[in-house]
């Protein structure tokens, strides 16, 4: 049986030979981006503000390098309706007021 005090010296000189591997073992390089990785976090970056099918259809072309999808046109009445629409928010109109006002709006 060993003594408490061989033991004790045991065991430091294991942990300084452990410690001391331990300090001499290069750190791990950091790994770069494979190409896939950085076009997804390119891509990400740059669909800021989009969301929905927008976003889903503005990542799959530049995903595959496609040049990116044209801005969807309003039809003239749905650019009408986005102006009174506008309009009525602007004048804070609800109810039965903003029914009115947007009826007539989209008339004239």
């Amino acid at each position: 049986m060993l003594s408490r005090t061989s033991q004790l010296a045991s065991a430091i000189v294991l942990s300084a030979c452990f410690f001391g591997a331990y300090a001499q073992t290069p750190a791990a390089p950091a790994k770069t981006p494979t190409p896939q990785q950085q076009r997804m976090a390119d891509c990400n970056k740059s669909a800021t503000g989009k969301t929905g099918d927008d976003r889903k259809a503005y990542m799959s072309s530049c995903l595959k390098g496609e040049a990116a999808a044209p801005e969807k046109k309003l039809t003239p009445q749905q650019q009408k309706m986005k102006d009174c629409n506008a309009k009525a928010g602007d004048q804070k109109l609800t109810g039965d007021a903003r029914k009115t006002f947007m009826s007539t709006c989209l008339k004239g």
